[in-house]
């Protein structure tokens, strides 16, 4: 890239759910009392003393897993098929049939993507796996907040291995190049994995070891044949 130029960037793609992604559904409404039969994934709810029903939302709750048909198990909708939906979507498909079947007038609905996390690998500080509550993270941040990239590292060589309708596939990414702002791998998806090429290969400590003692064996052979040919 050239310095001091302007790139334009793609618009972060809306991320859409899969088969096995965990998915968190809230709903609230004037009278908690209404709302807490639909939070069952979400934590618990309590009465009060006067009788009031409150939610309380656990993010370590297991929320609803997307089976492999496509589909999650809602508290009394029952099955509804979500894969492939945007959050949005999947929001306004639960409120909708909330209205229409006239469990809540005016419900809230908030949907939340709880394991969009990336595995980060290869030529980097220190490889892990990243949780991103955020919702979103581009290649890039994704390599910074797995130490950067290591000295061995091949820039031009940064791995996007991505799954999708059952099908995995490899998008090679050149991270020094402007063409890394019209990646379709720019913005990164849940389950994505970050594999940096190493320039060459890494020895192991052993490896190195090896060819310590091989590099100690042949100086002391060469040394030995410099002493015979000197008192020949």
């Amino acid at each position: 890239m050239e310095p001091d130029t302007a790139y334009m960037a793609l618009e972060a793609p809306v991320l859409r759910l899969q088969k096995n992604d965990r998915v968190q559904i809230v709903v609230s409404a004037n009278a908690p009392e209404l709302a807490a039969p639909f939070n069952g994934g979400v934590g618990s709810y309590r009465v009060g003393d006067d009788g009031s029903v409150s939610t309380t939302v656990d993010r370590s709750a297991a929320g609803y897993i997307v089976d492999q048909t496509g589909a999650i198990d809602f508290p009394i909708l029952g099955k509804m098929q979500v894969e492939g939906r945007t959050l949005d979507q999947v929001r306004e498909m639960v409120r909708g049939q909330l209205v229409a079947k006239e469990y809540i007038n005016n419900p809230t609905v908030k949907v939340e993507l709880l394991n969009l996390k990336i595995s980060v690998m290869g030529a980097v500080g220190g490889q892990q796996v990243l949780q991103v509550p955020e919702g979103r993270i581009t290649l890039l941040e994704a390599i910074n907040q797995a130490g950067g990239l290591a000295v061995v590292a091949d820039p031009q060589a940064v791995l996007v291995i991505r799954e999708e309708n059952g099908l995995r596939r490899k998008i090679v990414n050149d991270i020094e190049s402007r063409s890394i702002f019209d990646s379709e791998a720019y913005y990164l998806q849940q389950n994505d994995i970050v594999y940096v090429e190493p320039k060459m290969a890494v020895n192991t400590p052993r490896e190195q070891r090896n060819r310590a003692y091989i590099g100690f064996g042949m100086g002391m052979f060469a040394f030995a044949i410099s002493l015979f040919a000197l008192f020949k």
